[in-house]
């Protein structure tokens, strides 16, 4: 795919136009919709065999747990008058949206559903009652689930103006990833220069996004990968410390660092990884340390003892960033804004891995699951034109 993107024109829609949808469709081998529903009008049709085991199948197979994507679906109307219809120029793929099709994530749609969170594209039509934003303008956003189509509506509240000088793309992958980490370390932690931060799973998209907010926040970085590729990549964008965890021991690769420097231990621990290398990671850490529970990319969720975060004053955080917009939306909002401000000025830039066509999504999955990705994973719409956008 080419760096640069242009959506197609943006014209009116009417209430027959049509868009494409990327649809899950089943998490198991057995029906979700039963044999004689199937013969109902306006029934979502769905696989009967195969399974998460076959992802490269593409969409409408048999052995494929999607839909087959086409542009039957009416598109979606302006839902209240300050609701916003975006045509999508670009979704992202993260980690979340990797359990949900799995029915391993926190939150369980009911199937079918439409994939997808963060998302950028071109404003395609507005409500009645929206005041600061107009067809044409350059948007991005999250939702809990709807990205993966052609367009989506949403409340103007929860758009963010594109910077100029930022493609769509790069937006498109800002806020899940960077938004977590930027909420985990500059609000949660509340990250200090000369701080060490140790950043677990470095290489993928919030690992990622942890060191280059611990490098603009001034902290000494160790981060730890699999693998050569993705070591020095993160080399590149300023760790001072890289443990390849295939090849090295992350504990004793870690005090050798620390011992070189002249530091006691690490401050602060991002993980979006759990199990076996959580544990070995809590042999470095100093007193008072904060840690930073972002995910279980390990499939193991971790055991961190009561009595020894006592003794050692350990503050231990959770971190939902999603939920931050019931209960915090402020401090969201003013996140993203803080991280849109920082990629203008290039204080962070977005490592986009892998890009795919929305007919290709199931391939953005598999990407995903097989741990090819070094930053973010990518469902790029409409022309292959190069544009400045």
């Amino acid at each position: 795919m080419p760096d640069e993107f242009v959506p197609d024109v943006v014209l009116p829609q009417s209430k027959h136009a049509r868009h494409r949808l990327f649809v899950f469709l089943r998490q198991e081998v057995k029906s979700i919709i039963s044999p004689t529903d199937l013969d109902k009008p306006n029934t979502w049709r769905r696989s009967w065999c195969g399974g998460w085991a076959t992802p490269r199948c593409p969409p409408g197979g048999e052995a494929s747990p999607f839909a087959a994507v086409s542009g039957d679906h009416p598109v979606p109307e302006i839902s209240s008058r300050t609701a916003v219809r975006v045509r999508v120029a670009a979704t992202s793929l993260n980690f979340a949206n990797f359990l949900q099709v799995q029915g391993k994530y926190q939150e369980r749609p009911p199937l079918p559903f439409v994939p997808g969170s963060d998302y950028s594209g071109v404003v395609d039509a507005v409500g009645p009652g929206v005041r600061g934003l107009r067809p044409g303008d350059r948007v991005c956003s999250f939702t809990g689930l709807g990205s993966f189509a052609d367009f989506i509506v949403a409340e103007e509240k929860q758009l963010f103006l594109v910077p100029d000088g930022c493609d769509l793309v790069t937006a498109g992958a800002l806020p899940v990833a960077f938004g977590t980490s930027h909420l985990a370390l500059v609000h949660r932690a509340q990250l200090k220069a000369g701080q060490v931060l140790l950043v677990l799973g470095a290489a993928g998209g919030v690992g990622v996004s942890a060191v280059q907010i611990g490098k603009v926040c001034g902290s000494v970085v160790i981060a730890i990968a699999r693998g050569a590729e993705k070591s020095e990549y993160l080399k590149s964008i300023g760790a001072d410390h890289v443990i390849d965890s295939s090849k090295d021991n992350v504990v004793e690769s870690a005090k050798s660092f620390l011992k070189a420097r002249g530091l006691k231990g690490v401050d602060v621990l991002y993980d979006p990884v759990g199990g076996k290398l959580t544990q070995d990671s809590l042999k470095l850490l100093n007193w008072g340390v904060h840690i930073l529970v972002i995910g279980f990319a390990s499939g193991d969720v971790p055991v961190i003892r009561a009595n020894i975060a006592l003794v050692k004053n350990w503050t231990v955080h959770g971190l939902y960033w999603g939920s931050y917009l019931t209960h915090r939306p402020r401090v969201l909002i003013d996140s993203l804004n803080e991280l849109l401000s920082w990629l203008s000025k290039g204080l962070i830039k977005v490592q986009i891995s892998h890009r795919y066509r929305l007919v290709e999504a199931h391939l953005a999955f598999s990407a995903l699951r097989d741990r090819k990705a070094v930053g973010k994973v990518m469902i790029v719409m409409g022309s292959s034109a190069a544009s400045r956008l």
